[in-house]
């Protein structure tokens, strides 16, 4: 059977200074762990033609489609801070590219599948348990409404990756809207090639933000639409308590999609300090920290821009200036958005950011798991049984005061209470990739090869918002034993 990509690849058109043209190396003994069938039709792609040895044999690597032309993207990036100028896709090769059933264009990538010239000695493989993370992360994601990078495929390879321990290798089958980042614009920047670097900006708007190429400003209408998308973008995360952990420039996607799950976690119990890293020592990527983190990455997109924008450095520098100035109230206004629909508030208020913040100040005195509060909160409306598990919840952190303020606001609007709790359960899911659940479905994996417990969760988190008593043991906070407060990058 042949199987056919609609190939048509934008980016391997541009110069060769972009990327590194380079094959996946041949992996073993392929065999498919899952195939993401929804997302393959979306595509435009024959989900049993993949399922076959061939199919999988591209999905490992091991074949390289017709169409294809595979590259490994140069890019640099600061990591925690620190500039590297020089880092690319390590372990990550991109097939090509797809216009999927929608008309978008779409980034196929297989991550895990061998050494590029990027890969500063890394063997450029996978371990299975990442692999399985950024699979169960992203579909959930993607499942919550919230701009992602998705996973078409994983494939284990046959053989083993050295880490601390010898441990199965994977590869991901990785799906983007694009994979051009801000450190693709730090690559040109830092080299101060301002041919390259209009080229890239040329290729973004054309790609992501077309709008852009009619206004008066095109590279500043580009800056803007980017800060518009990151506001929104940390706001989600911020609303379902998504810790990403390593937002440096080159794992921030200039499309707005979340990219590169590495040691990325939800958070049970809430805190705003919360960090799950093992790499982050010094919580500089923790929860709270993610809406000024975006913004001086995205400081540092816009130094990559001055020169686009006027032949004037002052004058190229008061335009970076105001488009960020403009992420702040954007952030604000969609996260307090964020926070009214998890609250069941329709209309806008002035101290509805106050209130939202009362609660969750509450919710930290308390440790009250961020997912159970929201959910229990919405059952509330209509079930008294609900209404006393959540007060129980709070122990003396002293709901009942905030229970009152809260009546006091919906006193405001003229909603039912099953017209709010039905769009509050529209807000906040029922069930999250819970970190202790994603760790028993890897463990089962890598330790028996037991992938069930993967399937399942994989399962139970693809309808996020709907009421599944059978499916409740995926909606409980972990005993303190089953607790995960570590986790990994897996490079």
């Amino acid at each position: 059977m042949t199987i056919r990509f609609p190939f048509d690849n934008s980016y391997a058109r541009l110069p060769e200074t972009f990327f590194a043209r380079v094959v996946p190396t041949p992996v073993k003994a392929p065999q498919l762990i899952k195939l993401n069938a929804p997302l393959a039709r979306e595509l435009g792609l024959d989900p049993e033609a993949l399922a076959t040895p061939e199919g999988v044999e591209i999905l490992a690597g091991r074949r390289i489609a017709e169409g294809s032309e595979p590259l490994a993207a140069a890019y640099a990036g600061h990591q925690f801070g620190n500039f590297v100028p020089q880092l690319g896709d390590g372990r990550a090769v991109l097939l090509g590219e797809i216009v999927d059933t929608a008309g978008t264009r779409r980034d196929v990538q297989l991550k895990g599948s061998g050494r590029t010239p990027y890969s500063r000695g890394g063997d450029g493989r996978a371990a299975l348990g990442p692999v399985l993370r950024e699979y169960i992360v992203s579909e959930a994601m993607a499942a919550l409404g919230v701009p992602t990078t998705r996973s078409l495929a994983a494939v284990t390879t046959g053989e083993f990756v050295l880490r601390e321990d010898a441990l199965p290798g994977a590869v991901l089958t990785r799906i983007a809207s694009s994979h051009i980042r801000v450190g693709t614009f730090q690559f040109f920047a830092v080299r101060r090639d301002e041919a390259s670097l209009r080229r890239l900006a040329d290729h973004v708007i054309a790609r992501h933000y077309p709008e852009a190429a009619s206004a008066p400003e095109p590279y500043r209408a580009l800056l803007d639409g980017v800060v518009a998308r990151q506001a929104r973008l940390i706001a989600q995360w911020m609303g379902l308590g998504f810790i990403h952990g390593v937002m440096n420039t080159d794992n921030m996607s200039v499309a707005g999609e979340t990219i590169d799950y590495g040691p990325c976690a939800f958070m049970d119990a809430y805190h705003p300090d919360t960090v799950f890293s093992s790499i982050d020592q010094f919580g500089r990527y923790a929860y709270a920290n993610q809406p000024g983190i975006a913004l001086w990455n995205l400081a540092r997109l816009a130094e990559c821009l001055l020169p686009l924008f006027s032949a004037d450095e002052d004058a190229s520098v008061a335009v970076a200036q105001e488009a960020l100035a403009a992420f702040a109230p954007l952030y604000a206004e969609a996260h307090v958005g964020v926070l009214r629909a998890k609250l069941g508030l329709f209309t806008a208020q002035e101290d509805d950011a106050a209130l939202a913040k009362d609660l969750l100040d509450r919710m930290a005195a308390a440790g009250a798991d961020f997912t159970l509060t929201f959910r229990r909160l919405a059952d509330a409306e209509t079930d008294p049984a609900a209404e006393a598990a959540l007060r129980a919840s709070f122990g003396e952190a002293d709901f009942d005061a905030w229970a009152q303020r809260r009546r006091a606001r919906l006193a405001l609007e003229p909603q039912d209470a099953a017209t709010r709790r039905d769009a509050m359960r529209r807000a906040d899911p029922a069930r999250i990739p819970r970190n202790h659940r994603v760790e028993e479905a890897i463990v089962a994996a890598v330790e028996r090869q037991d992938f069930a417990p993967f399937e399942a969760l994989v399962a139970a988190l693809a309808e996020p918002f709907e009421d599944r008593p059978d499916l409740a043991k995926y909606e409980e906070p972990p005993r303190p034993e089953e607790r995960v407060t570590a986790t990994f990058c897996g490079t």
